[in-house]
């Protein structure tokens, strides 16, 4: 199976999860199945938990290799500038020798270097701990959901991502008060359901019965037969 399509699964199942990581996922499941049945089945198995903790684990191993390449990137600066940081003499600092960068200079330079070197690096785990939030926010949100239509619960998804992709919730408390929010027009929304099935159910063919626990059709149909009764029973042949 191609790993391209594992990775189409996975964006499926798991929206808003870095892609990078991802694809690392999908390199792994790739090497246990052959068929596309074997890798629904194993992606099927995989909680949005898991999928994040991985990510996650697989990006701490991918800083650690780049934090290594920084600190021999910084080390051959300092080579190459000739630096080696000592402690002043008593009376003050000493001014840097004729031909050579002082301190502050070299390490604001290692400093911007640094910086420069792991800009998208930061914007990378940034947006990574962003998707493992979203995702475990959205499977919180869905657990709310277990017991509602299913179009109810496709439209409140629907909602919850197009927000994710709007850069989501300003922090926890927000998404506390929207999920708070939500369990509020559930609550009302299987309320209204329920009193809509009650308002429904027909009267009886016969009408509400009386103070005496007899319908108004019932007691109309027995006065009916009485006066049919009185009536022939006044009738007769004439003499």
């Amino acid at each position: 199976m191609e790993l391209n399509e594992i990775v189409a699964l996975l964006e499926t199942q798991f929206p808003g999860v870095r892609k990078d990581g991802l694809n690392q996922l999908a390199r792994v499941i790739a090497m246990q199945v052959n068929t596309k049945e074997e890798a629904t089945g194993i992606v099927g198995k995989l909680t949005a938990e898991a999928v994040a903790k991985f990510v996650a684990d697989w990006r701490k191993d991918a800083d650690a290799e780049i934090d290594k390449a920084n600190k021999t990137r910084e080390d051959n600066l300092r080579k190459k500038y000739d630096f080696v940081e000592k402690k002043p003499e008593e009376g003050g600092t000493p001014p840097a020798p004729a031909g050579t960068l002082d301190a502050a200079t070299v390490q604001a330079m290692i400093t911007n270097a640094v910086k420069e070197a792991t800009k998208g690096l930061q914007s990378e785990v940034t947006s990574l701990q962003s998707a493992a939030v979203t995702a475990n926010r959205r499977e919180t949100l869905v657990k709310e959901l277990a017991d509602v239509p299913e179009a109810y619960k496709a439209k409140v998804l629907k909602d919850f991502d197009r927000v994710a992709k709007l850069g989501g919730f300003a922090d926890e408390n927000a998404f506390n008060e929207y999920l708070t929010e939500t369990k509020n027009d559930v609550a009302a929304f299987g309320q209204e359901l329920a009193d809509r099935g009650l308002s429904l159910h027909e009267k009886p063919v016969l009408g509400s019965p009386n103070k005496d626990g007899v319908s108004a059709g019932v007691e109309s149909y027995i006065q009916a037969k009485a006066a049919e009764a009185a009536n022939k029973g006044l009738g007769g042949k004439e003499v």
